[in-house]
């Protein structure tokens, strides 16, 4: 469904270049939901906006199906925001027309497209709970209930790739798992592909895989340990996110790697280090001093 190989996005204002991506990789199966972490200015969202259509990449390529956005002129990107991929913010204003109904705002995309489909919208609201609140204003609806209404109009035009920016981050926790089940739901039943962006672990012990970004690459991927494990439901108690899933260190097409920063500092690693095979296993260690560099 995603294809990144080699993605790169350069921000220029006046003088100043800040480089967001540098040469990310990253596959997503149809029907795959993982999720994407990672400290702030890592990357994240910038990816997030590329494969919505809502940015540009610099270099690189970026596939989302049939899709390729790295050359796509911009009357077909608005088709490709159009029909193929919906998006939710974390923010509700970016989400939502507050002087329409709950059901008016799922019905906006569908009016822009010319497929208005009252009954459908209603299904949606449905869906995600909101039967009894279609005719609510946003004003008389809670947070929580908003960003449902959100989720609702990011599928009204039934797209194959669902984007989702922090989409817990404004609800408590209880909230939160409703919107982790509505999501679930619709990954299972519709076979509809999610990405979702977070900083909540506890989020991402909910996904099948997670992938970790740092510095605009990808550098950890955790996959879950046991794939009949249903993560739909509640983990057990003292159970963490980190231990239904297995650490890899990601390793790009021409044999880069990012090793944890932790790992180097416990080391004392700085800009070299020793490598070795041994046939089993790659050993890397602090390098012994070297010729003509002056001890620490």
């Amino acid at each position: 469904m995603i294809q990144c190989e080699g993605l790169v996005k350069i921000y220029k204002a006046d003088d100043l270049e800040v480089v967001a991506l540098q040469g990310l990789n990253l596959s997503v199966k149809p029907g795959e939901m993982m999720a994407i972490i990672g400290n702030s200015g890592s990357g994240k969202s910038t990816l997030l906006n590329i494969l919505g259509g809502l940015d540009r990449p610099s270099a690189g390529q970026v596939q989302v199906g049939p899709w390729n956005l790295l050359k796509v002129d911009d009357k077909d990107l608005v088709k490709y925001k159009r029909d193929t991929v919906g998006f939710i913010w974390q923010n509700n204003a970016r989400n939502l027309l507050p002087f329409l109904t709950a059901l008016e705002n799922v019905e906006m995309p569908m009016m822009f497209s010319g497929k208005l489909d009252r009954a459908y919208a209603k299904q949606l609201l449905d869906w995600v709970g909101l039967k009894e609140r279609m005719h609510n204003k946003l004003q008389q609806l809670s947070g929580g209930e908003q960003q449902r209404v959100a989720i609702a109009i990011s599928l009204a035009n039934k797209p194959q790739l669902l984007l989702a920016d922090e989409p817990t981050g404004s609800v408590d926790s209880r909230t939160s798992d409703v919107i982790m089940d509505i999501f679930r739901r619709f990954n299972r039943e519709l076979g509809l592909t999610i990405v979702i962006v977070t900083h909540d672990l506890s989020l991402a012990g909910k996904v099948d895989r997670v992938v970790a970004i740092r510095d605009g690459l990808t550098s950890t991927e955790f996959i879950k340990r046991n794939p009949n494990l249903d993560l739909s439901k509640p983990l057990s108690e003292g159970q963490s996110a980190e231990e239904i899933h297995e650490a890899f260190v990601v390793v790009d097409r021409v044999g880069r790697l990012q090793i944890p920063k932790e790992y180097l500092k416990a080391l004392t690693i700085g800009d070299k280090a020793t490598m070795e095979f041994d046939g089993d296993k790659i050993v890397i260690t602090k390098p012994k001093s070297i010729e003509g560099d002056q001890p620490e």
